[in-house]
């Protein structure tokens, strides 16, 4: 008896034959976003009947209350499980982060002074070849003018991140 069935669902596939496992008997509304089967709180909110198709729906997740931050609080705490630092070592460290970065900071505005310089307001000397072929002139400009745009910004991205770090206690 198995196998004429298998044999049976066999050639019903392999004849092109739509089939279905399992049809679905409810109906499913749709409330904007949201799908509801239920169908006295389909007709409460004025929901909409979905004919024709399946419909497959995937319950999603829904925030932690407890992870917001307090009102008026930002503070931030660190991932669960991650060692405790004490109050000294947490200083020591954001000291010298901030150390580096004003380190990188002060690397960075030198840079942006010696590339204004070389720029010299767009006009920088013309270099060997360059007295002959302009296109090599001008392009030369042109990454002096992106080397000083993508400096700048990383100038600004040095001082967001000292922005960040907890103020100096001296």
């Amino acid at each position: 008896m198995k196998t004429l069935s298998v044999l049976l669902l066999t050639a019903v596939a392999a004849a092109g034959v739509p089939f279905q496992a399992q049809a679905q008997q409810e109906r499913v509304w749709r409330c904007g976003n949201e799908y509801t089967n239920n169908a006295t709180v389909a007709q409460q909110r004025g929901c909409k009947i979905m004919e024709g198709g399946n419909l497959t729906i995937v319950q999603g997740t829904r925030p932690v209350a407890s992870a917001a931050p307090a009102a008026g609080g930002t503070a931030v705490r660190a991932p669960a499980g991650s060692p405790r630092v004490e109050g000294a070592d947490q200083r020591a460290r954001d000291g010298e982060a901030r150390s580096v970065l004003e380190a990188e900071l002060r690397k960075a505005q030198e840079r942006q002074t010696q590339l204004l310089r070389d720029y010299n307001n767009g006009e920088p000397e013309k270099q060997g070849s360059e007295s002959k072929n302009y296109q090599k002139y001008l392009d030369r400009v042109a990454e002096m003018k992106a080397e000083i745009a993508r400096n700048e910004s990383d100038i600004a991205g040095l001082q967001r991140e000292i922005g960040r770090l907890p103020a100096v206690n001296r």
